[in-house]
């Protein structure tokens, strides 16, 4: 299997001001291309040449330094540009709503922590939504590309809302100020399309 670059479901310039089209066009067509190249690299002889991507994360333990982190680095960016819309902002509503306020008590508790696991993250990563086993919610974080799918991560669920905290993801707009990008994020959450990966969370 090879796995290829697909076009962003808005304008790179679609999110400003909350996060500027250069980042957005360098962040897609650059980063997140190499991760693909340099997996699909990876990819021959490792065993996981017939994998989805998820089945990869999965059973990340089984192969090499660069088929996790370009693997990671392919399906977290994936899931970050679907997460993200022109049209985001607010809060979730229905189920999802009523399961952050019961593991978490309120909507700005929820947020609170999860901002907190983007910015207390030590050099790059993830913060990120999961649905546990026993399909309760929780907040946690992960360095580099590692995502909660991996079987050799300590965060461990169903992602269904991750933040990229790489510098690359705002530093020309932000420059150091990462919980300015934060606050930021929160406004371009697709909170419908959260929906969606919580939904199919109950069922997995």
């Amino acid at each position: 299997m090879s796995f290829q670059l697909t076009a962003l479901p808005y304008a790179y310039n679609a999110l400003e001001p909350h996060i500027d089209g250069l980042t957005m066009e360098i962040h897609h067509t650059k980063h997140h291309l190499a991760y693909i190249t340099n997996l699909n690299n990876a990819l021959p002889g490792s065993g996981a040449e017939s994998l989805s991507i998820e089945e990869i994360c999965r059973n990340v333990s089984r192969f090499s330094a660069a088929i996790r982190n370009n693997g990671g680095g392919h399906w977290n960016h994936s899931m970050f540009w679907e997460i993200m819309s022109p049209q985001g902002g607010g809060e979730p509503s229905g189920a999802l709503a009523e399961a952050i306020k019961k593991y978490f008590g309120s909507f700005s508790e929820f947020w609170n922590q999860f901002a907190q696991a983007g910015l207390n993250r030590f050099g790059s990563g993830w913060a990120w939504l999961v649905v546990k086993d026993d399909k309760s919610l929780a907040v946690c974080s992960t360095p580099n590309q590692d995502n909660p799918l991996m079987d050799v991560s300590e965060c461990r669920g169903i992602p269904i809302l991750g933040m990229d905290v790489w510098e690359h993801a705002y530093y020309l707009k932000y420059q150091n100020r990462r919980a300015d990008y934060i606050a930021a994020f929160k406004n371009v959450i697709n909170w419908p399309a959260v929906q969606k990966r919580y939904d199919d969370a109950l069922k997995a």
